[in-house]
This record gives structure tokens, C-alpha cells and sequence, in this order.
């Protein structure tokens, strides 16, 4: 399932969230959670992208997704993710590549709920010092995701 993508990792990281959702409502929902602080944080983000120089610089597009919207199939996009694998009811794997960076959210079923994982290549120094800044960030954004996506009627 996700194992391919976290092999040779430098960072990996999972948490887990009981739920009743379907796969696509929990993924629907984490995505469709965005809150001002959140914005406000891709806001800054967008700065250090620039003075970073990273491709990934533009400020993602939030807004509300249906179930329906979460695509599978290698290439559909999530957000301002790429699937990268996915099985329905099962996992899905979405993907960032960055000159930083490459990173993976994936999402997985497991008894009772779901998986959240969080999967970082690094391809220089620039993406251990990005991810340094930004972690204390991402735990709160990550545990924030979790709950929105496990939120009945999501």
C-alpha cells in the first residue's frame, strides 16, 4: 500500500483517528476544513516559498469537496495534491514534489477508523531546514485535518 512511498524516507510520520466515515467523506472532509489561522499560515508560507525559491510557492486553493470529488487514479488531483496511488475504501496516496522536496500524505483504513501518514524525501538541506520551521505547524494542521475528516457528515 503506502510502504513503497515511505521507503528510504527521511522523515515519516502517522497518526490515527477513529471514525465511521467512508474513506473518500474522511478524506472530503480533511480537506474541507480551513479555518482563517490555517489560511493565514499558507499565507506566510507562500513568503518563505519565495525567499526559498521553492516551485510550490502559490497559496492552495481551500474551499468545500464532496466525496464524490476524491479521485483515485494516478494523476487526479486532491487539493493541491496528486494522487499517487489509491484504492478506494482502502488508501490513498497523494504527493507534492517540490526542489526541496518530495512529500506524501496518505491516508489509509484501518479497523475503526483511519491513518494519517505523513512521508518526506528530502533532496537537500533546503527541505530539512523547510521542514524544521514548519513542523510545529504541521502537528496542529495534521491533528486538526484528522478530526475534521473523522467529523460525522463530512
Amino acid at each position: 500500500m503506502t510502504e513503497p512511498f515511505a521507503e528510504g524516507a527521511d522523515y515519516v510520520e502517522f497518526k490515527e483517528i477513529e471514525s465511521e466515515n467512508s474513506l473518500r467523506e474522511f478524506v472530503a472532509g480533511m480537506f474541507s476544513w480551513s479555518p482563517a489561522w490555517m489560511k493565514a499560515l499558507f499565507g506566510v508560507r507562500v513568503l518563505l516559498a519565495k525567499a526559498l525559491r521553492l516551485r510550490t510557492a502559490a497559496v492552495p486553493r481551500f474551499g468545500k469537496l464532496r466525496p464524490d470529488d476524491v479521485g483515485f487514479a494516478p494523476g487526479d488531483r486532491v487539493a493541491f495534491f496528486t494522487v499517487r496511488a489509491g484504492e478506494p475504501e482502502r488508501y490513498l496516496v497523494l504527493g507534492i514534489d517540490d526542489n526541496h522536496l518530495n512529500g506524501y500524505l496518505t491516508v489509509e483504513a484501518v479497523p475503526r477508523g483511519f491513518r494519517l501518514g505523513t512521508i518526506v524525501h528530502f533532496h537537500n538541506r533546503v527541505g530539512r531546514a523547510y521542514l524544521a520551521l514548519i513542523k510545529p505547524f504541521h502537528h496542529l494542521g495534521i491533528r486538526s485535518m484528522l478530526r475534521a475528516g473523522a467529523a460525522r457528515g463530512a
